[in-house]
Order: C-alpha cells, then sequence, then structure tokens
C-alpha cells in the first residue's frame, strides 16, 4: 500500500475551467503556464476549514468528515507571472473576463465603501454645523439676556457731590 498523502505533497495540481485536473511532479513558473493558456491567469487555492465550538464548550472533531458543522471557505491569489507554483499546492486557470469582472466588482464595492463613509463625514459636518450655531444662537441669547438682566438689576442712585464749607 503506498502512502497518498506523500504522493500528493509531492505534486502540484491545475484546475481548468473545463474541469480537468493537471498534476505536474516539478515546480513551475506561472508564466509558463499561462504561456501554455493564454487568455488565463493562474490563481493559488487558499481553503480553510472553520469549525464552529458548541454550546457546551465542547470541540467538533476534524477528521469527522460527515460533520455538518464545518463550513470550508475557499479564496483565491492571483500569482505574478514571475511567481512559481510550488510542490504540495492546488492552483486553478481563471479566464481574462473572470479576473476583470472581479475587479470592477472590487472597485464598486470600494467606491460604495468610499461614499458611505463620505455621507457619514457629511453627516457628521452637518451635525457639528447645527451645534455650531445652536452654540452660536445659546451664546447671543445669553449675552442679549444678561445685558437686559444687568440693566434690571441696576437700580438709580443720586449721585452727589461733595459740597466743601468756607469756614468765616
Amino acid at each position: 500500500m503506498g502512502n497518498c498523502q506523500a504522493v500528493d505533497a509531492a505534486t502540484l495540481a491545475i484546475q481548468y475551467p473545463s474541469g480537468k485536473v493537471e498534476k505536474l511532479y516539478w515546480p513551475v513558473s506561472a508564466a509558463e503556464v499561462m504561456k501554455m493558456n493564454p487568455g488565463h491567469y493562474v490563481a493559488l487555492l487558499l481553503s480553510t476549514t472553520l469549525y464552529p465550538t458548541h454550546k457546551n464548550g465542547e470541540c467538533p472533531n476534524p477528521t469527522n468528515n460527515n460533520s455538518n458543522n464545518s463550513v470550508r471557505i475557499t479564496r483565491i491569489k492571483l500569482l505574478k507571472p514571475t511567481d512559481t507554483l510550488v510542490l504540495g499546492h492546488v492552483y486553478r486557470l481563471i479566464t481574462t473576463q473572470e479576473v476583470m469582472k472581479g475587479l470592477v466588482a472590487k472597485k464598486e464595492a470600494k467606491q460604495k465603501k468610499d461614499q458611505s463613509a463620505e455621507m457619514q463625514y457629511i453627516g457628521l459636518e452637518k451635525d457639528h454645523q447645527v451645534t455650531k450655531n445652536e452654540r452660536t444662537r445659546t451664546r447671543t441669547a445669553t449675552a442679549t439676556n444678561s445685558a437686559s438682566a444687568a440693566a434690571r438689576s441696576r437700580t438709580w442712585q443720586p449721585s452727589l457731590q461733595s459740597i466743601s464749607e468756607a469756614s468765616s
């Protein structure tokens, strides 16, 4: 019997859009693969399996493949032509159209995020302006009220000049 895991670690897999999988037993540059497949980019598949914790604090068994509690997340990382495909990894060929569609979607998401942040900033600026106007009105009203209160609190007092008596 052979060790399947050792064989998989000694190969690299390239998945084609058609579903075909090619296994290579040596490292190869992304430029070579792209040259053999015009109109395609090479992407590294990054796969993560998440196991949520149970309420009773027990961790699920990651070796149990039938577990419905696990979530597998697969992301891709586009490679530069100068990058080398390494043994033990899985790569996928992606069409130029898919890459462009992804870049446009990413750009639109960034624009929406920027617009949302700008709208929040404008909202905060308006709130600040309203608060500033209220403070100005309050100060003006307070100054007017204190001036009239000061005028009301002062009462008339006669002004007396000192009289000097002449001695005779």
